[in-house]
């Protein structure tokens, strides 16, 4: 549609019309009249303002999207199209690893492939809008929805916020896109304690310099669309923050877009305490520039109401309405409401072999190798293996947050490891988890429910027992561990970070046999593994590794892969250190180089004050060393650049992928600087018994900071250069800045 006839449109439509557009309801409200009662009348919307809604939350499938659609259109006065938006977070039915696993690849060009795969696949079944990617820096591992997170560095996060726009977006043309809708805006990733839908309260420096770069980045790359956070940031919550949403977001950095409601969000305005009643909440929400009310009687019941007692001037209800209409007007819905899905696109596109293979690549390189004693690893395909633990046939390797995603479509660990030793042994040995309250929280619905998943005490001892039995006749214990699908994802906080006990008691148990022991860690967050890492001889962190995720296991288990992911987030020692990040700030009292010694430190009684596996860390069969790190400079001047050189020996006889890893400290500033800096990495495929030599170009820019006002800021004098395969690490040179 010509943008005149948009404008056209947009002036005959009538105040309820348009009040419409800004409303989401999910799809219990569209499939059939007498479905949508009960959640019409649960939130005091009426069969009107349902009839007029603009967009449609989690209808997915051509047959499904295609009848809405035709019933909508059918409804409303101008047959103005829906939109249908939906969680496709990490693939719609081909799925990749979790997003801190997709991070722990460092491989942002592999992880564009597979946020276009997921579009086409979502496209193909009628979504027009993904909510992803999620760009929140994360601190806290007790916060459950780490999962959906790339990490905690800035830096990086915001290469993965570009290529994951960039992969929904690259085919919108051809319908085979869809539109990327970056969350949660902003600093949700920061809520205290790691406590879900809680408060985020920090200075402006660390939330310009820390949690603001991957959403600008994203922004930059094109996003169509923005959600706010469910949470207050400094006081105000997001969804109705004028200065972050309307200063910030849409004058300062340019976005043109929809900005939508998290999930009611509008509605607990009043919850906050910022909003007096729901007419207020929409009053502040819509001031605030947000467009869509997604899920919540606010809009529907509150707008008409202020625009007509003049509260609120219509003008600002036009430009939301603008926005909604300009982007069903860019995917082409005015003239083909279906965006050219069909059951036979959608059969073609879904799950293809291509697919599954990207799907298994990704997996591979998500996998993080933590430990590897007397290199037990790659696995002699001629040796006698048990397969025990509650993942081992299990096919719930997808995470919480697959929502379209089947289970019976992955490939479990058990049929992985088939395909390379047919007669292998298996056993459950254990529950994933046997705490009933834990499972209460997790929303087990009854205690049936729950008696479903957790076995009789006898069945348990049984289970243990042919896991042992299972054991002592094998050479090679491959233990396949972890949380439940229910402990990690939104509300999915935990205080207690390590394994249930009956899992770490089974590990105990096989442990004193004396076999060789590996441990596959199935986790939507880093957990403490302390209390296991000496019962076992290697540590495979997979994730929830997707649809090929057996597969991918198995491939990294007898060396049909080399290991080469390495982790976002750091791998706490203790529950109680969290939250822990490797890029804090100094302190006057570091544990080390400290000018004072023993009690006086910035440290732990019980525990190390540094995690058990840092930002960056992770194994390969071969081993890469860095040999000599050199500048061709040691003054940099504010037109110049620094060149760093690293020279890289592979003295094994496995070819490697490392991913190079480039830090700084600014050792003196006006506001005090972390100890270390991401600001470059590389990935550099080395082969068996060579060296390489890898060169990095360091500008000015690289060395900025904020300020306290959001204010970017260089400073002349001392940096330190770091080079390493990890945060750990790391080579160093000192170099100055001048004018």
């Amino acid at each position: 549609m010509e943008e005149k006839q948009l404008k056209l449109l947009l002036k005959d439509m009538s105040l309820d019309e348009k009040i419409g557009q800004l409303i989401q309801l999910s799809g219990e409200f569209f499939q059939a009249n007498d479905i949508s009662y009960g959640p019409r009348d649960k939130l005091g919307i009426s069969q009107e303002m349902v009839d007029l809604t603009g967009s449609v939350l989690n209808v997915a499938g051509a047959e499904a999207t295609r009848k809405v659609q035709d019933q909508q259109m059918a409804r409303q006065p101008h047959h103005i199209p829906v939109m249908f938006m939906s969680d496709v977070i990490y693939g719609y039915k081909t799925i990749y690893p979790i997003p801190l696993g997709l991070g722990a690849t460092w491989n942002p060009e592999i992880i564009k492939k597979a946020f276009a795969t997921a579009a086409d696949e979502a496209s193909a079944a009628g979504i027009q809008v993904a909510y992803a990617p999620m760009l929140d820096t994360v601190h806290d591992a007790r916060w459950g929805r780490v999962l959906e997170s790339p990490g905690e560095d800035p830096y990086l996060n915001s290469k993965y916020a570009e290529a994951m726009v960039e992969g929904f977006q690259e085919k919108i043309e051809d319908n085979k896109g869809v539109a990327a809708c970056f969350k949660h805006f902003a600093g949700y990733g920061g809520v205290e304690s790691g406590r879900e839908y809680n408060t985020v309260d920090m200075s402006i420096s660390n939330l310009y310099q820390n949690y603001l770069p991957a959403y600008k980045a994203a922004v930059k790359a094109g996003a169509k669309l923005a959600m706010t956070s469910l949470a207050a940031l400094n006081g105000v919550p997001s969804t109705a923050d004028k200065r972050l949403l309307d200063n910030l977001l849409r004058k300062a950095w340019g976005f043109k877009g929809i900005i939508i409601s998290d999930y009611a969000s509008i509605y607990e305005l009043v919850k906050h305490g910022f909003a007096a009643n729901t007419v207020d909440a929409s009053y502040k929400a819509l001031n605030a520039t947000v467009d869509i009310d997604m899920k919540s009687p606010c809009y529907a019941n509150g707008l008409k109401q202020l625009v007509t007692n003049g509260q609120l001037d219509e003008k600002k209800v036009d430009a939301a309405v603008w926005r909604v209409l300009s982007l069903k007007n860019d995917f082409g819905l005015f003239e083909d409401p279906y965006r050219g899905t069909s059951l036979a696109r959608e059969k073609a596109s879904v799950l293809s072999k291509d697919k599954r293979n990207l799907a298994r690549k990704i997996a591979t390189e998500a996998v993080v190798l933590l430990q590897n004693k007397n290199n037990v690893l790659p696995l002699n395909k001629n040796e006698k293996f048990a397969l025990i633990g509650p993942y081992s046939t299990e096919h719930s390797l997808l995470g919480m947050w697959a929502v379209h995603g089947e289970p019976k479509d992955s490939v479990s660990i058990f049929e992985g490891l088939k395909r390379y030793v047919p007669d292998i042994k298996t056993a459950k040995g254990t529950d994933i988890n046997r705490s009933r309250q834990m499972l209460q929280e997790m929303g087990f619905p009854s205690d049936e429910a729950i008696s479903q998943v957790i076995s009789t005490e006898e069945e348990e001892k049984n289970n243990n027992k042919l896991a042992l039995q299972a054991a002592r006749e094998s050479d090679v214990v491959i233990l396949a561990m972890g949380e439940s699908t229910l402990e990690a994802g939104e509300a999915g906080s935990k205080t207690n970070l390590s394994l249930p006990a009956n899992q770490l008691d089974l590990i105990n148990k096989i442990s004193a046999l004396g076999k060789k022991v590996v441990l596959l860690i199935i986790s939507g967050r880093p957990l403490v593994l302390t209390n296991v890492k000496d019962k076992v001889d290697s540590i495979l962190e997979c994730w929830f590794p997707g649809t090929e995720g057996g597969a991918a296991i198995a491939d990294i288990l007898f060396g049909k892969a080399n290991p080469s992911g390495r982790l976002t987030m750091s791998f706490p020692y203790s529950s109680g250190q969290e939250p822990l990040y490797y890029n804090h700030l100094s302190t006057g009292r570091p544990v080390h180089d400290s000018q004072h010694v023993g009690r006086f430190l910035s440290k732990y009684l019980d525990a190390p004050a540094e995690p058990l596996y840092p930002f960056g860390y992770g194994l390969s069969y071969g081993h890469v060393s860095y040999a000599k790190m050199t500048l061709d400079k040691k003054e940099l001047h504010h037109d110049e650049q620094i060149v760093a050189k690293v020279v890289l020996k592979n003295d094994s006889d496995w070819d490697c992928e490392e991913t190079v890893q480039l830090y700084m400290h600014d050792k003196v500033a006006s506001i005090v600087q972390p100890v270390k800096r991401l600001i470059d990495f590389k990935r550099i495929a080395i082969k068996a018994h060579t060296e390489k030599t890898v060169n990095f170009n360091i500008s000015p820019k690289q060395l900025t900071f904020f300020d306290n006002t959001g204010e970017k800021v260089l400073e002349n004098g001392e940096f330190t250069l770091y080079v390493g395969s990890n945060s750990w690490n790391c080579l160093e040179q000192d170099f100055t800045l001048v004018d």
